[in-house]
């Protein structure tokens, strides 16, 4: 027992040791950040932030089974790509994109297909033109979308050969100006 002791004990100075002295600096200007309530709201405008975001990919994945409608915008019409994405932003976030897959990826943030998060668009070439169809990432190389006439909004493997060959980019939603207040006056509100 007493080899044992010995080494956990000699191994817990050295770390002791070991560990970085904190700036007094650093200390300070985490109260006074504390003491106004920054962080506090820094935390909540991130965590509503991926609430949303969250939400986002949680209803889309309610309206699995929706069938395909072209130029449909509701469930109980149906949808087509565009009409999908677009109804789920303004459902979840409340923020309104413009109706057309091209259109949808004009007004948005071109991105790195490495950088895709859950709630970010994806784009295809399904028509021979740029831009012809529109999907919601949801992580793990997956989207859900609309596919196509006579079947049903799905989720579906962007490293199929298929939608690996047609990708055409990804795209991320800003927040708008109105998005911005509304963070802003959630996290004001907790505090």
């Amino acid at each position: 027992m007493r080899f044992f002791v010995l080494p956990a004990s000699l191994l817990l100075a050295v770390a002791a040791h070991a560990a970085p002295q904190q700036d007094r600096s650093d200390d300070e200007m985490a109260r006074m950040l504390a003491d106004k309530g920054l962080i506090g709201q820094l935390q909540q405008v991130r965590q509503t932030v991926s609430e949303r975001t969250s939400d986002l990919v949680v209803t889309a994945i309610g309206f699995l089974g929706v069938p395909y409608r072209r130029g449909g915008n509701t469930a109980e019409a149906g949808f087509d790509c565009s009409g999908f994405v677009r109804a789920m932003y303004n459902q979840t976030v409340g923020h309104m994109l413009p109706r057309r897959a091209e259109e949808q990826a004009a007004a948005t943030e071109k991105i790195d297909r490495e950088q895709l998060k859950p709630g970010d668009l994806v784009f295809f070439n399904t028509m021979r033109r740029a831009f012809s169809h529109v999907g919601i990432y949801v992580g793990e190389g997956k989207f859900i979308h609309s596919p196509r006439s006579g079947a049903q909004v799905r989720v579906e493997d962007m490293n199929g050969s298929y939608w690996q060959r047609r990708f055409d980019g990804a795209r991320r939603v800003l927040a708008g100006p109105a998005d911005e207040v509304k963070a802003a006056a959630v996290a004001h509100s907790g505090n």
